[in-house]
C-alpha cells in the first residue's frame, strides 16, 4: 500500500548457520498493481530450491493506511486515552505490514509489541504474554490469511466470561459486557462443535470496540472484534456473537481463495448461525431472523437493481489498476443469497442430520485451506453420488451455473413458515397502524410486552414498507410504545429513525442525530443518510449537518461511502 514505505530487505542466513546477522541487502522496488496496492519486488541472490527455507527481513514503517486506525480519545467510550485497532478484511492488512494480501494464502505468525506505559496490546493470536517495559508477545499457531491479522492497542481490561472466553473493552464498559455474555459463549461453542466439529483456535475471547468500529463483527480467530451496540443491556443482539463464531469454522477454517467468492465465508457461515440460533432458541425464532436477513436483502436489491452485477454470488473482481476494490463489493448479497444456495444445497439432500454430516466432512476435508465455489460444489456432489447421478447441478431454472453467475433474486427461498405464529402478530398490528383512521380498541388489545427483539425488528420492517403512514399514524405510535421509539437497542433505533425519515417526523429528528452521533456502524449509518439525502430539504439539511459533526468521528471508508451519498467528492 502506498501509505507503508519500505526502506530495506535483506536475506538472513539459515537458524544457526554462518553468514552476518545483519543480512545480505537485497534490491527493492515497487510496481504498479491495482488501485489499492503495488507489488513489491526483492530479487533474490540467486534462484531458491523448491522447499527451501528463506528468511527475509524487511525493514518498513507503517501507520497511515487505511488498515490503521487511530481514535483520539474523544473517539473511545471512556473519552480519557487514544486508542488503535488494525482492519485487515478485505484488502487494507497490506497498508499495516508487507504481506501476501490475499485470502488464497495461509500462514503462521508471531509479533512482539511495544506500547506506552497505561496501555495494553491484544491481537489475534493463540498465545499472548506480558514480558517487562510494557511489552506484548503473541503467537498464532494456526494457518490464517492475512486479512485476520489484528491488533488492539488501547486502555483495555478483561473478564472471564467462560472456560474458554473472556471479554476486553475500556474500563467503563467491562461490566455491562460481563453481565451481557456471562455464560452464553460456552453455549454457542459446544453447540458449534456438536454440529460442525471441533473448536481449533483454543480460546474465544470477545473484545468490544470503541463506538466508531464500522462493522458488528470482525471474526478475527481467538478474538472477534464487536460493536459496542451488542452492549443492548438484554443479550437481545447475542445472534452477532453467533455470526462470528460460526465463522470459526466457515471463513477462518475454511476460506474463499478469492474476494469474489466471498459467499463460501459468509453464506455458509449465515447458514451455520441459523443451525446454532435453531438448537438454541428454537426453528420460530430463527425463521423469523432470517426474514429479517430477507427483508434487508429485497431492500438491497431495490436499491441497486436486481441484475446489477454485484447480485451474483460470483463476483468478477478484475485485477490490474482498473480493477474493482474488493471492499467496495461488499453488500448483502454473499450473505442472505448465499444462505439461500447453501439452504438450497440443504434442501437437495432432504435431511438434515445427513446435511449436517455433510458440513462436519466438508470443513474437515478443506480445514486450514482456501477453497473456490468449484471445490466445494465438487466435493458436494462426490459426498452425494446419488444427487450426482441425478444431475442436481443442472436443473433447469436452479442450474449451479446460474447460482453462481446470474444476477437478481435467488431462484429458491427456504420455507421461514415456522416463523409465521411470531410474523402473524407482526403483521396484524403493522395492518392496524396503516389504516386511514386508527382502530385503537383494537391496537391496544395487542400486547407488545412479551414481544423478542426480532419479533419487535419484523414489525417495524412492516411499518417502514407502509411508510409514509396517514397523517399522525407515526406520531400516536411512537407515543403507544416507548419501548421503540425510546429503545436503546440499535437494530430498534434504526429501524425507528428510517420510519421517523420515512414519514417526515420532524419532531424526532434529533432521535436521527442522536443515533448517529452514539456510533459508526457502517450497517447502521448508510441507510440513514441515503434516507435523509432521498428525503426533503429538511432531512437533507439534517444529513449535512450531522456529516459535518461526526464526520472525524467514522472510519475513514464509512467517511467516503457517505461523501458519496451527499454527492460531496469521494476523498480519494
Amino acid at each position: 500500500h502506498p501509505a507503508l514505505s519500505v526502506s530495506r530487505a535483506a536475506l538472513l542466513p539459515p537458524p544457526g548457520g554462518p553468514g552476518d546477522a545483519a543480512g545480505q541487502a537485497l534490491p527493492v522496488e515497487s510496481r504498479p498493481f491495482t488501485s489499492y496496492g503495488s507489488a513489491l519486488h526483492i530479487a533474490l541472490p540467486q534462484a531458491p530450491r523448491a522447499g527451501q527455507l528463506l528468511t527475509l527481513l524487511i525493514d518498513y514503517e507503517a501507520g497511515e493506511g487505511p488498515g490503521v486506525c487511530w481514535l483520539s480519545p474523544e473517539q473511545t467510550a471512556g473519552k480519557q486515552k487514544p486508542y488503535m485497532y488494525t482492519q485487515g478484511q478485505a484488502v487494507l492488512n497490506r497498508s499495516f505490514f508487507p504481506c501476501f494480501d490475499t485470502p488464497s494464502v495461509k500462514f503462521t505468525y508471531s509479533a512482539t509489541v511495544k506500547v506506552p506505559e497505561g496501555f495494553t496490546a491484544v491481537m489475534s493470536a493463540t498465545s499472548w504474554e506480558k514480558q517487562k517495559d510494557n511489552t506484548f508477545v503473541f503467537k498464532m499457531s494456526q494457518p490464517i490469511s492475512s486479512y485476520l491479522i489484528a491488533l488492539v492497542v488501547g486502555d483495555i481490561v478483561s473478564a472471564d466470561v467462560g472456560p474458554r472466553s473472556r471479554v476486553w473493552a475500556e474500563p467503563c464498559l467491562i461490566e455491562a459486557a460481563k453481565k451481557e455474555y456471562d455464560g452464553v459463549i460456552e453455549e454457542f461453542l459446544v453447540v458449534g462443535e456438536k454440529l460442525f466439529g471441533p473448536y481449533v483456535w483454543g480460546r474465544y475471547d470477545i473484545l468490544f470496540m470503541p463506538p466508531s468500529f464500522p462493522f458488528g463483527g470482525m471474526e478475527n480467530p481467538c478474538l472477534t472484534f464487536v460493536t459496542p451496540c451488542l452492549l443492548a443491556g438484554d443479550r437481545s443482539l447475542v445472534d452477532v456473537i453467533i455470526h462470528e463464531i460460526s465463522h470459526s469454522w466457515f471463513g477462518n477454517l475454511v476460506t474463499n481463495a478469492t474476494w469474489g467468492e466471498f459467499w463460501l465465508n459468509e453464506g455458509f457461515t449465515m447458514y451455520a448461525q441459523r443451525r446454532i440460533s435453531t438448537e438454541v432458541y428454537g426453528l420460530p425464532y430463527t425463521c423469523l431472523e432470517a426474514a429479517t436477513g430477507r427483508a434487508l436483502l429485497r431492500q438491497h436489491m431495490d436499491t441497486t437493481g436486481e441484475d446489477h452485477p454485484l447480485n451474483k454470488l460470483r463476483v468478477v473482481i478484475e485485477p490490474g489498476l482498473w480493477g474493482v476494490n474488493p471492499d467496495d463489493t461488499y453488500n448483502e448479497t454473499p450473505y442472505e443469497k448465499g444462505y439461500c444456495f447453501v439452504s438450497y444445497l440443504a434442501h437437495l439432500v432432504g435431511n438434515q442430520s445427513k446435511f449436517d454430516a455433510f458440513l462436519q466432512a466438508y470443513v474437515n476435508r478443506f480445514k486450514f485451506q482456501s477453497i473456490t465455489a468449484d471445490d466445494t460444489l465438487g466435493f458436494f456432489l462426490e459426498y452425494f453420488p446419488e444427487l450426482k447421478e441425478k444431475g442436481v447441478d443442472s436443473i433447469p431454472g436452479f442450474e449451479f451455473d446460474r447460482w453462481l453467475n446470474t444476477p437478481g433474486w435467488p431462484p429458491y427461498l427456504p420455507d421461514l413458515s415456522p416463523g409465521q405464529q411470531l410474523m402473524r402478530p407482526a403483521d396484524e398490528l403493522a395492518e392496524l397502524w396503516a389504516a386511514d383512521s386508527l382502530n385503537m380498541e383494537a391496537i391496544e388489545a395487542v400486547d407488545i410486552t412479551g414481544w423478542r427483539t426480532y419479533q419487535l425488528i419484523y414489525f417495524l420492517d412492516q411499518v417502514l414498507q407502509k411508510s409514509p403512514l396517514p397523517e399522525g399514524n407515526v406520531k400516536r405510535l411512537s407515543k403507544m410504545y416507548p419501548k421503540i421509539s425510546k429503545a436503546q437497542n440499535a437494530e430498534l433505533r434504526l429501524r425507528w429513525c428510517q420510519i421517523v425519515l420515512k414519514n417526515n417526523l420532524e419532531a424526532e429528528y434529533s432521535k436521527v442525530k442522536d443515533f448517529l452521533h452514539s456510533q459508526g456502524k457502517q450497517k447502521y449509518t448508510l441507510p440513514l443518510y441515503r434516507a435523509m439525502w432521498g428525503g426533503s430539504e429538511a432531512t437533507r439539511a439534517l444529513a449535512m449537518e450531522t456529516f459535518s459533526a461526526t464526520a472525524p468521528q467514522l472510519h475513514v471508508n464509512v467517511q467516503n461511502y457517505v461523501k458519496k451519498i451527499l454527492g460531496l467528492e469521494s476523498a480519494e
